[in-house]
Formats: structure tokens, C-alpha cells, sequence
């Protein structure tokens, strides 16, 4: 009988959700707990078996903070937890297949990340996934506010400027909007930053902070490398270089893959270095300061990308400019100016 107590179980990781199975009562989900695993925190991938989802699921897997992972996908997805499941750290992981079983992998969730939509292919703008991802973060959202209306977004799905608007209207039209646990993530231009930096100043990336602010799209994205971590200066050319390469970061990896897709292993881990800074946020660790685009008084526009503190309430503190050379200021306007539109393109979607 143990043997087969252990199979079921096993078996119910693994097929958490077939309706014939969920009064069993060896096969009851709440029952399934990995032996030994470690308290943490319930983390839901939304999109888990496309090009962000399945490496962000298997980081996601790794990080000792996290106690069970729910694996979301319109395909795949059983596929990808299977994979997953096999890997021997303490997370339980649990997949979910479809629309029809998406409340079942929000319940509970103290963090939901979302790099669900399609990707950018050679020759599309940000501009041009936004009629297809727009409506793929509508009911995403529309779950969310259901079924964990408590927990931190981080937010991944192209184009941010304009899909962390839509999921605000959302949350406010169901009355579970909170703005400090709403994170669009820009963790990718600060991740290529410090590496493109690093390379010009050769140091090691680790040891190198570039502030980014701004939107996650072109000239939106604007590096404050007048603050970079150590103190350092860069002349007039080395300047225009950086921040055109970092506002083009998505583009250049697009183009290198030719057609085979876009940055999705770098996202993914900027995701998880993201998503890792929110837990121990969740957790209560001190000084924990990442960017991200957040709902803002920085500037005239709702959202706005800055360094934010996270804490067990998400984005606990949200950060200044601080002072900004000529050529930042320049580049504020112009970011200011196309993040604008990007909002109004979000919120309009929703109230349309």
C-alpha cells in the first residue's frame, strides 16, 4: 500500500488537475508536499512552456526561496512540468494546461510572473505584438484579480510601456488594484547595461550598477550612466555608443537569431534576478533596490521605470531621478515624449 501511496503521489505532483482525481483522497493536491522542502513562497509562471517561460521555470526551480511552482500554459505545459519536476530541489512544481485551469494555477500565489505572449520576430516593433499581447495580459490579469488579487506582478509580456497600463485598469476595475504590487520588469536593460559598461571599463559586470529609467522599448529606455557604480566618466562617443547599444539590446539579439526568435535566455534571467529581488523583498530583507516601471510621481506620466525598494509589500519606495547631466536630460523628453503615447495605448485598450 505504501508503494502506491507514494506513486499517487508522485503521479498528483504531476497531474494535479484532472477532475476525476481531486477527491481522492490520496491524490488531494494539498496533500502533495515535496519531503523536506523548505517553506517559501508559492510562484506562478503565466506562459512557462515558451522561450522566457521554460528557462525563467528551471531558475525558478533552483531558487531556494521558492516552496511550490505552478506552471501555466495554453500549450505544453505538461510537457515543461514534467521536465521540470525531475530536477532535485525543494520547489514543488505543478502544471496547468489551457484556460480552464488557469483559476487553479493563481490560488494561493504569492508571486505571478508573466512572460506570456508572442515574441518579436525580425522586423516587427514593439508596436506590432501589442494587438496580440494586449488581450493575452487582459485575461491573465482578469485571473489574477480572481484568484490571488494579493500577490506581486512581475510583468515581462511585450511592449511593458503599454501592458503594465493595461493590467492597472484591470486590477481597477475589479477593485484589487494596488500599485506598489504591480512591477513591470526593465531588468533586461539594466542586466545589458552593466555588461556593456563593464566590457567599455573593463571590470567584471557583477561589480557594475547602471541605473536604467525610463519605459522597456528604444529611446525610452534611458541609462544613467552619469551614476554608475563605481564613479566613473565616459567621453562624448563612448556615451552615445552605450546608450544606443542598451536601447537596442532587443533589437541586435533579434537580428543575431535571424529569425529563430528574440532574447529570451538574457530575459530570463533578468526575470529571475527580478523575481529573486521580490522575495526577499516578500520576505522582509532589508535595502533590497532594484529598477523597474512602476505607477509614479517621478515625472508628469503614471508609470514610470526608476529604482524602486522592494519590501513584503512590493514596490515599497519609489526612488528620484537624482541629478542628470545635459545629455540625460535630453534623453528624458524624448523617452517622455514616446512612453506618453505607450500608456494612453495601454489604458485606451481597456476603457475603449
Amino acid at each position: 500500500m505504501e508503494i502506491n501511496q507514494r506513486i499517487a503521489t508522485i503521479s498528483a505532483h504531476l497531474h494535479p488537475i484532472k477532475p476525476q482525481m481531486a477527491e481522492h483522497p490520496i491524490l488531494r493536491q494539498a496533500d502533495c508536499r515535496a519531503k523536506g522542502g523548505a517553506p517559501g513562497f508559492k510562484v506562478a509562471i503565466l506562459g512557462a512552456a515558451g522561450g522566457i517561460g521554460q528557462p525563467l521555470a528551471m531558475l525558478m526551480k533552483m531558487n531556494p526561496l521558492v516552496s511550490v511552482l505552478h506552471l501555466y500554459d495554453v500549450v505544453n505545459a505538461p510537457g515543461v512540468t514534467a521536465d521540470i519536476s525531475h530536477m532535485d530541489t525543494g520547489a514543488v512544481v505543478r502544471g496547468f494546461l489551457g484556460q480552464p485551469q488557469l483559476e487553479n494555477a493563481l490560488t494561493g500565489m504569492d508571486l505571478v510572473i508573466i512572460p506570456a505572449g508572442v515574441p518579436r520576430k525580425p522586423g516587427m516593433t514593439r508596436d506590432d505584438l501589442f494587438k496580440i499581447n494586449a488581450g493575452i495580459v487582459k485575461t491573465l490579469c482578469e485571473g489574477i484579480a480572481k484568484c490571488c488579487p494579493n500577490a506581486v506582478v512581475n510583468l515581462i509580456s511585450n511592449p511593458v510601456n503599454s501592458t503594465v497600463p493595461i493590467a492597472a485598469e484591470v486590477f481597477k476595475k475589479a477593485g484589487t488594484y494596488d500599485p506598489k504590487k504591480l512591477l513591470g520588469v526593465t531588468m533586461l536593460d539594466v542586466v545589458r547595461a552593466n555588461t556593456f559598461v563593464a566590457e567599455v571599463l573593463g571590470l567584471d559586470p557583477r561589480e557594475v550598477n547602471v541605473p536604467v529609467v525610463g519605459g522597456h522599448a528604444g529611446v525610452t529606455i534611458l541609462p544613467l550612466l552619469s551614476q554608475v557604480k563605481p564613479p566613473c566618466s565616459f567621453t562624448p562617443d563612448e556615451i552615445e555608443y552605450l546608450t544606443k547599444r542598451i536601447q537596442d539590446g532587443g533589437t541586435e539579439v533579434v537580428q543575431a537569431k535571424a529569425g529563430a526568435g528574440s532574447a529570451t535566455l538574457s530575459m530570463a534571467y533578468a526575470a529571475v534576478k527580478f523575481a529573486d529581488a521580490c522575495l526577499r523583498g516578500l520576505r522582509g530583507d532589508a535595502g533590497i533596490v532594484e529598477c523597474a516601471f512602476v505607477a509614479s510621481q517621478v515625472t508628469e506620466l503614471p508609470f514610470f521605470a526608476t529604482k524602486v525598494r522592494l519590501g513584503r509589500a512590493g514596490a515599497e519606495e519609489v526612488y528620484q531621478l537624482g541629478p542628470l547631466n545635459e545629455y540625460e536630460r535630453v534623453g528624458l523628453e524624448k523617452a517622455k515624449e514616446e512612453l506618453e503615447a505607450s500608456i494612453q495605448k495601454g489604458v485606451s485598450f481597456i476603457r475603449k
